[in-house]
């Protein structure tokens, strides 16, 4: 089968495609043709060395995946051949761990692209219990643009902040495609929801998620807008997705017993803040990562609904792998970005 592989951590050029061995399903798996796979910056950190220095070589990257089965593995009962499918983006690959909530706290939580090869490929093998049918209606790109954006953001708004009807919620970066999809999410929950932009361009895409204000941090200063917006109370829920020295006004936006969900860090992984502004206000400084079943299955429900839809930006054909990886270490993306495997490009010399 084609995939895009990379053999060696470095700049998006280190993807190429290549002729690989197409794999199997073993008992208790299923094979999946992938139709469709989804990019998330964190492919991009793994790809660059920031996640992981033991990555095996060559790797197949890629979380988010849409497609249909095509084999079955001894013991699956429950799935069929042709059935429309979207791979789960986590899990424990342990049975021992099975009863472990959230799922990424058990020690053999893994992603598809991480831990395994992930869906940068014309086929993909996960555990059958990994994979949730896909009755959304949608084209494969727009679906798979869904599982990381979508059950993270559950995790990170609905679980991990805790965000209830009524409560105002700040999303940082809210035309990218895990703050838009956040945006949607406080949305279905009942909020209302400010959400940060740099540079007027990206303010119809904030609007199009559902934003109900929209901060231009690049000409309004952040601490103001928030007090305007709140009546100088401050945000009940602010999920931070910069970090860096982001994460500091993230804190002063929040309300006094507020809550700050620590969800990435695309303006740097170190941060500044004095301890001060959280220690005497009482706020509630968290980290969220990754998801559970539950949460890919709750937002799965919101889309069926139609109170949830995808942020699709582009699909690409997997030759453009590192295109698409260029696209998102420099923030040039609205949305999410998909590889077609099925769609042109050519093998590479080593194919």
């Amino acid at each position: 089968m084609q995939a895009a592989v990379f053999e060696e951590f470095g700049g998006p050029d280190v993807l190429h495609m290549a002729q690989v061995p197409t794999p199997t399903a073993g008992a208790g798996d299923v094979l999946v043709k992938v139709l469709a796979a989804g990019v998330n910056r964190l492919d991009h950190y793994i790809r660059n060395g920031d996640v992981t220095p033991e990555l095996p070589f060559p790797h197949v990257l890629g979380a988010d995946v849409a497609g249909e089965i095509v084999a079955l593995g001894e013991r699956v009962v429950d799935l069929s051949v042709g059935q429309r499918v979207l791979v789960v983006p986590g899990f424990a690959t342990d049975g021992n761990d099975a009863d472990i909530y959230p799922a990424s706290l058990a020690p053999s939580f893994t992603l598809p692209g991480l831990g395994r090869w992930g869906g940068y490929a014309q086929y993909i093998v996960v555990p059958a219990a990994s994979v949730a049918t896909d009755d959304t209606g949608l084209t494969p790109a727009e679906a798979a643009s869904l599982p990381v954006a979508l059950a993270t953001a559950v995790r990170g708004v609905k679980e991990v902040g805790g965000v209830r009807r009524g409560e105002k919620v700040l999303v940082q970066a809210g035309a990218s495609g895990s703050g838009g999809m956040q945006v949607q999410v406080a949305k279905a929950l009942g909020a209302v929801v400010a959400t940060t932009i740099r540079g007027d361009a990206k303010r119809a895409i904030a609007e199009a998620a559902g934003a109900d204000v929209v901060i231009d941090t690049s000409a309004d200063d952040l601490a103001a807008a928030v007090q305007d917006w709140t009546g100088g109370n401050g945000a009940d829920v602010v999920i931070d997705n910069l970090g860096g020295d982001v994460l500091a006004q993230s804190i002063d936006a929040a309300k006094p017993g507020g809550t700050i969900v620590a969800f990435g860090f695309a303006a740097g992984t170190q941060v500044s803040f004095d301890v001060r502004d959280l220690f005497f206000p009482q706020k509630r400084l968290l980290g969220s990562m990754a998801a559970d079943p539950s949460d890919l299955a709750w937002g799965l429900e919101q889309v069926r609904a139609g109170r949830i839809r995808p942020v699709l930006d582009q699909a690409l054909p997997l030759s453009a792998a590192n295109e698409a990886h260029r696209l998102i270490a420099a923030n040039d993306v609205a949305g999410n970005l998909v590889l077609l495997p099925w769609e042109g490009g050519q093998l590479g010399s080593d194919g």
